[in-house]
């Protein structure tokens, strides 16, 4: 699970610990803070009907171990993760197929 976007409110004025939430994501997805990065973003507002407080997209490579059961279990352990914060997520999750991907630069 190597990118987590964090979508807030600009007006939110909940914290967010980004250094604890890390460590709560590798334990759930057995991965390291050096391939799990949380990126905080402030918007203006979002449309939504969810009361979120913060919206949770995260880009991880497709592994065969990674099934929908799997991922959808992680996802709502996210959630709880971020509830022990105080923090409501609506969680997306995309994964990418490690043989036809690529970035530029590298």
């Amino acid at each position: 699970m190597p990118l987590v976007k964090v979508f807030a409110r600009a007006g939110m004025n909940k914290a967010i610990p980004l250094v604890a939430l890390q460590s709560k994501l590798c334990e759930i997805w057995g991965t390291k803070p050096e391939t799990t990065k949380l990126m905080l973003s402030r918007v203006e507002d979002w449309t939504s009907d969810h009361k979120e407080d913060c919206y949770i997209d995260i880009r991880a490579y497709g592994k065969s171990e990674r099934t929908r059961d799997f991922v959808l279990e992680g996802m709502k352990k996210v959630q709880n993760a971020f509830a022990e914060f105080d923090l409501v997520a609506n969680v997306r999750l995309e994964t990418y197929d490690g043989e036809k991907y690529f970035h530029v630069p590298p």
